[in-house]
């Protein structure tokens, strides 16, 4: 089945185009906002060659296609009439679904998401250095200062990084964000860690009676000063006359909000913090590992919600706090046990297309993105998932035992190491990861998937997706002779100046200077794709020919402009009965080629697809025989 088939099928399965606001893709799943999730039929996506596993959420409904496959999918369901949307907007648009909670927790996931970066690199260089000693290597002091540097500064700015982030996401000025958490680290204002640590630096007095300190470490009261500040900058922009923007709002803007972070905010939710920190450290801390059992088991739970992102911000505490993360290890066991669940599925199946997701997905959860394993294979089989999250469990409980805690944050299972070489406990880490995968593997393969079971429902499954995906089970080709649909001058289709269509890319036809702005059915069919721009239809005739007719070259940029459809998606037509009509003149306007293109998608189906027409055409005139 080639790129384009599966791409009808994924409309028709989603609904029809009617169902669709907007599609568009990230690097590995083609995201679609539908109008009616209750008309999508899963199963029918879930069964498509290529599809590795589809699923609701955020208001997305996202089918996982790789990375490469994802870009090639989306040209062809954006060629067959699906309209599009940037990520941007698309990301807007799904913000306003879910409950208040998941919201939030997307929230948290967009302002904490681009600091991971210079986190990783932190824990990496964290864990270079300690290599560097664990070796026995004196560094000269000079090195050792540039070492420090680099492992300190993104903790020392942080609550700088987070209110810039935040300002980002809510729309407020970032340099005034970057500047404002800047303000909260000043040199100026004794350092937290140093009146913490109860040395001779004591907190500032304002006012006689308000003890403040810098906000070194800060996580959750830099990230509540962004969204004020954020939502109080727009505020004041709306009444600051714009001649005088430029200098009243950020002047306004920095005043009021160094007032309320440092004053109010700052130690009114550092304490908050310290709660939170605290509440967290006794779930990790709990006795016999049950705090990293609890968590490895739900996280790939969480993971399936879509509120994982909740850990970003936990995360990030710890290690402001302490320079080490215990959450990693078990997020990575139970990573690992998903994984191993797949590879289960992979080694024990029969199924070729099975084993050539499972195990793409398996690597891809090895890396640190479980979604195409938990998605593609094992939600989908039910049985491997929940053994996988037994076996997270106890990773998750192995890791804490051993005091497992990364270096930084945002990278698992084998890039992950690299957080746990320069603090001696890689040979713990490596055992723990052994212990998920041998468990995650065992169960699996031993209680979780039944290939014989499988593989004698595949080929009903996939006759149930053949019937409806086309409404009925495939007919028999067979020859047939395709009329004209546009009375004109027939050119070569070689000749045509679009690259898709002269390299027979999208399959074999030929193309007509039109001379009449009609187009007539070329068989006796169904219209299976009517633009509702007018300027393209897609017909399945009684004996099997899939054509396409595309009136004009980029002719989609008129957005309809000239051209009026007189048949629907699903109407049953005769041959020459009118399909449509378009003004070519209004095409030469727009400065573009009003050649028509008549297309036999399916060419790969016959033995032979050949034009049989020169000069000029007529209505009624045999343009293209198909033989089998």
């Amino acid at each position: 089945m080639n790129n384009q088939e599966i791409a009808k099928k994924v409309i028709d399965a989603l609904g029809g185009r009617e169902n669709v606001n907007s599609v568009a893709h990230c690097a590995t799943r083609l995201r679609v906002m539908v109008k009616d999730e209750g008309k999508i039929n899963k199963e029918v996506i879930e069964n498509l060659e290529k599809v590795q596993g589809a699923f609701f959420n955020s208001g997305q409904y996202q089918i996982i296609f790789g990375t490469g496959t994802v870009n090639k999918m989306y040209d062809e369901v954006v060629a067959l009439g699906l309209p599009t949307s940037s990520k941007d907007d698309m990301k807007a648009e799904a913000a306003k679904q879910g409950n208040w909670f998941q919201r939030a927790i997307r929230t948290f996931g967009d302002v904490f998401v681009p600091i991971i970066p210079v986190i990783v690199a932190t824990g990496l260089f964290m864990g270079v250095r300690g290599l560097l000693t664990a070796l026995g290597m004196t560094l000269p002091e000079d090195v050792t200062t540039y070492t420090q540097i680099l492992t300190d500064t993104a903790f020392i700015i942080l609550p700088g990084l987070v209110v810039w982030s935040t300002f980002r996401v809510f729309g407020g000025n970032p340099a005034v964000g970057i500047v404002l958490g800047m303000m909260l680290v000043s040199d100026s204002l004794p350092n937290a860690w140093a009146v913490a640590s109860g040395g001779e630096v004591t907190a500032m007095q304002f006012f006689g009676f308000i003890p403040v300190v810098g906000l070194q470490g800060s996580v959750l009261p830099a990230f509540i000063i962004g969204v004020v500040g954020a939502k109080f900058e727009k505020a004041v922009r709306k009444v600051v006359p714009d001649v005088l923007d430029l200098l009243v709002t950020p002047f306004v803007t920095l005043l009021v909000m160094s007032i309320l972070g440092l004053f109010v905010i700052g130690p009114v939710f550092h304490v908050v913090e310290s709660y939170i920190l605290i509440g967290t450290k006794a779930i990790l801390n709990l006795p016999f590992g049950l705090g990293g059992f609890l968590i490895g088991g739900v996280h790939q739970l969480i993971v399936v919600s879509g509120v994982h992102h909740i850990f970003n911000l936990l995360e990030v505490q710890l290690l402001a706090a302490d320079h080490a993360n215990p959450f990693n290890a078990i997020i990575t066991a139970a990573m690992t046990a998903q994984g191993a669940a797949t590879v289960a599925v992979g080694v024990k199946t029969k199924n070729p297309k099975l084993k050539t997701l499972a195990f793409p997905a398996a690597l891809s959860a090895f890396l640190g993105i479980t979604e195409p394993a938990i998605f593609g294979v094992n939600l989908r089989f039910r049985k491997p998932f929940f053994l996988s999250l037994i076996a997270g469990a106890i990773g998750g409980g192995l890791a804490s035992i051993l005091g497992l805690a990364g270096t930084g944050n945002g990278i698992t299972v084998i890039p992950g190491t690299m957080l746990y070489i320069g603090n001696g406990q890689l040979l713990q880490y490596l055992l723990m990861v052994a212990v998920s995968f041998v468990l995650g593997f065992a169960l699996t393969y031993m209680f979780g998937y039944e290939d014989e079971k499988e593989v004698a429902t595949e080929v009903e499954t996939e006759r149930l997706v053949q019937e409806e995906t086309t409404g009925n089970i495939p007919a028999t080709l067979q020859n047939e002779t395709l009329v004209t649909p546009i009375v004109g001058d027939v050119v070569a289709l070689a000749d045509v100046n679009d690259p898709v269509f002269s390299s027979g890319a999208m399959g074999q036809g030929i193309a007509v200077k039109p001379s009449q702005g009609v187009v007539y059915a070329p068989a006796d069919a169904e219209v299976s794709i009517a633009f509702p721009t007018g300027h393209a239809f897609g017909l399945k005739t009684t004996d099997g020919a899939e054509v396409l007719i595309h009136v004009g070259i980029d002719t989609v940029t008129m957005n309809g402009e000239g051209f009026e459809a007189k048949v629907a998606q699903g109407d049953k037509v005769k041959a020459g009965d009118v399909l449509g009509t378009f003004d070519s003149n209004k095409i030469a306007a727009a400065g573009l080629d009003d050649t028509t293109m008549v297309i036999v998608t399916n060419t790969a189906d016959y033995a032979s697809v050949a034009p049989v027409a020169t000069g000029s055409v007529a209505k009624g005139d045999a343009v293209i025989e198909v033989k089998i």
